[in-house]
């Protein structure tokens, strides 16, 4: 049986997380074994013993909501370890949550033609020097993995060119830290720029930085500039251009009206459903802050 700390440091999460949860597992086991209890049977109801007793005040002073969600949700990954290891066959905490943790709210979202809009009226003919065409060509096709797949810069940023397979038409995007793997459908406006770019852009772009590894996006350096340059090129197209948390929020909303919230958790890669639902209600949220705004109450 693997460690959870293996297991952590296999699903990608940064060394500080894997710290933190494995404090947070440490305290409920010992938890557990004062009470006697066997992690590996435990319930929900007695689960939630525990999630009340770690809201009590210690030495005067109130855990906040934000620390006791981080301690749930350590011991779900926690849950879904021993389910990966054979050791359970259910996750008791999957579908609890703390009432009152603040969360971002998605505002600004756009409109799917908006998005789609981006993609179409990205230039990658005529590009005058010292602006490189194969630059225009990944950034294009970085734009389509954005709306299309709704890929998040991290998810992008870890995948290697063998996940793309053009003949099958579809993407493998692996874990990272927050996200689950899956295997999404390549849409038809994305072939043409997707297969420039394996042919021959990526190539020129692997020789110019002198960087000749698996990663489908080239780069000489751990943090991922290229995207800060990709979004002061989208504020010409629309000004309303936030950053990459609003493009994959405005793309998994829009799926939400399409698909049923179990797709839409896969297609997103959520670990968890509550993750897709926070969308659900930020988009009647949305909707009621427009109409604030528009019908105010005074």
């Amino acid at each position: 049986m693997k460690s959870f700390d293996t297991y952590l440091y296999e699903k990608a999460y940064a060394k500080s997380t894997i710290n933190t949860y494995l404090i947070c597992c440490d305290k409920f086991m010992s938890w557990c074994e004062s009470k006697d209890y066997d992690p590996y049977t435990i319930d929900y109801k007695t689960c939630l013993t525990y999630a009340k007793k770690i809201q009590r005040p210690t030495a005067g002073k109130r855990p906040s909501k934000k620390t006791t969600k981080l301690r749930i949700g350590a011991l779900k990954v926690f849950f879904n370890y021993l389910i990966e290891e054979n050791h359970r066959g259910d996750n008791p905490m999957e579908n609890m949550n703390i009432r009152g943790a603040k969360r971002t709210l998605n505002h600004n979202l756009l409109e799917y033609e908006e998005l789609e809009d981006l993609f179409y009226s990205f230039k990658t003919q005529n590009i005058e020097l010292p602006n490189s065409p194969s630059v225009a060509i990944r950034d294009k096709v970085i734009i389509g993995l954005m709306i299309y797949q709704g890929l998040s810069i991290t998810s992008i940023k870890h995948l290697k060119i063998h996940h793309v397979n053009l003949e099958r038409g579809n993407i493998y995007v692996p874990s990272t830290r927050k996200t689950n793997y899956r295997k999404l459908e390549i849409k038809s406006p994305q072939v043409l720029s997707l297969a420039q770019y394996i042919q021959t852009d990526r190539e020129t772009l692997q020789n110019a930085i002198a960087c000749h590894t698996e990663a489908f996006i080239p780069q000489n350096s751990d943090r991922f500039t290229i995207a800060c340059q990709l979004f002061k090129k989208l504020r010409t197209i629309n000004l309303n251009i936030k950053n990459a948390h609003q493009i994959r929020a405005s793309v998994i909303t829009h799926w939400l009206k399409l698909h049923n919230i179990r797709e839409v958790q896969y297609m997103a890669g959520h670990r968890y459903i509550s993750s897709t639902e926070r969308f659900v209600q930020d988009d009647i949220e949305n909707l009621q802050e427009m109409i604030d705004n528009l019908h105010p109450i005074n």
